[in-house]
């Protein structure tokens, strides 16, 4: 594992360090807007008082703290395996690219030693899930590895009360920022509750060092609802994402290629629509990711 000199330092000193993903770089939006974005999110997290490290596997090296070269060779290539969990041994070994998702980021996080991880949305229990068990991998690491996740809740393609009762079960505390139930991806919120409301970073950070101090194993999840002004009509994306699942079980489309296609496959739907709600949310997120992880790095001192 490659950790770049000034995450190194950072993570020494005890300063604020934010983790984030390379599968939204390859998978989840097009050339040039994934190197863009990817570029925005870590200039977010900066601005907010937090260094930014982005995570990506390079030639089988995972590396921790992409530079904007490796972000935009990253955006540009093509094949880049998407990597899970079960994929980092493969991977690694076939010195192979690989973008990784939710839940090899919380893996390569904490063995780095980074707590907070920003994200879009995470994986979660899919549609009909009930007859396929097609759960995502992101769940059972929320349940077992010791990093909080900031997201806008799961994606818009899954089924969310399930994935509400399946974190449950997995003991993962759930928080809300200023919102009572659980954030809704394009959309403002779900009918889903949360275990807690927070109303400012630094109350977050109390909640997490106060877990850490129990010696509570797991990963906290903290729901940030998209900023109101990009918000999308909850009748309207779920109609949008009705039609994306149907068209993907029409063609076959199943397992770790379901969810890039369906991502994809909503931003042609509503014109671009989709894509820059994603854009916006993900950059809310890196906003308080940022403030958490400072408060966090404060408190600790």
């Amino acid at each position: 594992m490659i950790i770049a000199p000034e995450i190194q330092k950072a993570i020494a000193s005890g300063d604020p360090v934010v983790a984030l993903e390379s599968t939204i770089i390859s998978h989840g939006m097009p050339y040039p807007k994934n190197v863009e974005t990817a570029l925005k999110v870590e200039k977010t997290v900066r601005d907010n008082g937090a260094t930014p490290a982005t995570i990506g596997i390079i030639d089988g090296e995972i590396v921790v703290g992409m530079t904007p070269e490796q972000i935009e060779d990253f955006g540009k290539k093509k094949g880049i395996a998407k990597v899970s969990k079960r994929d980092l041994p493969i991977v690694c070994a076939k010195k192979l690219y690989g973008a990784t998702t939710v839940s090899a980021t919380m893996i390569i996080a904490k063995m780095a030693g980074i707590k907070i991880f920003v994200t879009g949305g995470i994986g979660g229990v899919h549609r009909g899930a009930e007859k396929t068990f097609d759960i995502s991998r992101d769940l059972k690491e929320l349940g077992e590895v010791d990093v909080t996740v900031v997201c806008s809740g799961a994606k818009a393609i899954l089924d969310i009360p399930k994935t509400l009762e399946y974190l449950e079960t997995e003991g993962v505390t759930v928080l809300s920022y200023k919102a009572e139930k659980f954030a809704n991806f394009y959309s403002l919120a779900t009918d889903g509750p949360v275990d807690y409301a927070f109303q400012t970073p630094e109350e977050a950070a109390e909640i997490l060092l106060t877990k850490e101090k129990l010696g509570l194993k797991g990963g906290v999840l903290i729901s940030n609802p998209i900023p109101e002004e990009m918000a999308l009509p909850h009748e309207y994306i779920d109609s949008i994402v009705d039609q994306a699942v149907e068209e993907a079980e029409r063609q076959g489309i199943k397992g770790k290629d379901a969810t890039p296609f369906l991502l994809k496959r909503i931003v042609e739907l509503t014109g671009g629509k989709s894509l820059e709600s994603n854009i916006a949310l993900v950059c809310h997120n890196a906003e308080l990711g940022a403030k958490i992880a400072k408060e966090l790095s404060a408190k600790r001192r």
